[in-house]
């Protein structure tokens, strides 16, 4: 997916509290890019969890496509604004696309007919597998805000990003119906 020289994981180039972004601009580790693609990696651990405790094999493909999806996404909120051009360049081909929120779009609508519509409130834990997706529901909606929240710095956000984690909180929400 992406090439990544081999190197140590004790850089030590964090220990003043800074940390590099793609292509190597240094930001404090509190500042909201770092926070955000934080929180996507977050969410790729949550629907780690998810994948490990399910026994639905398409469940299971859904959340590995999508897992790898969010490292592209994830890279693509690590490179500042004046290295978009660069990261384009590079990784044009795995961007997050109309037709990937579309794909989540058309498996959110074959399970609501599936699975039928749903009324009042539901409580996690009904299964193991249910709760974990409920838990990476909440992780991905608060990952949707925080991408916000990085878009209202006034950083370029593509508006497939948002969508695209708008359409997967949906999605988890729903697969997590099917495991109670």
């Amino acid at each position: 997916m992406f090439d990544v020289p081999l190197m140590s994981i004790a850089t030590k180039t964090g220990d003043t509290g800074t940390t590099a972004l793609l292509f190597g601009k240094r930001v404090p580790k509190t500042h909201i890019r770092v926070a955000t693609y934080g929180q996507v990696d977050e969410l790729g651990s949550a629907l780690g969890l998810c994948r490990a405790h399910t026994q639905d094999h398409a469940a299971k493909a859904i959340i590995r496509e999508v897992q790898g999806e969010l490292v592209y996404l994830m890279s693509e909120i690590a490179t500042d604004d004046t290295d978009q051009s660069r990261f384009k360049e590079k990784y044009a081909e795995q961007a997050i696309t109309q037709e990937a929120v579309d794909r989540l779009t058309t498996e959110i609508q074959v399970k609501e007919t599936t699975t039928g519509s749903f009324s009042g409130w539901t409580y996690a834990g009904e299964t193991v597998a249910q709760a974990f997706f409920d838990q990476a529901r909440t992780t991905c909606r608060r990952t949707e805000r925080s991408l916000i929240e990085l878009k209202e710095s006034g950083a370029a956000v593509r508006p497939e990003l948002h969508q695209y984690l708008n359409r997967l909180a949906d999605l988890l929400w729903l697969i997590g119906r099917e495991h109670e």
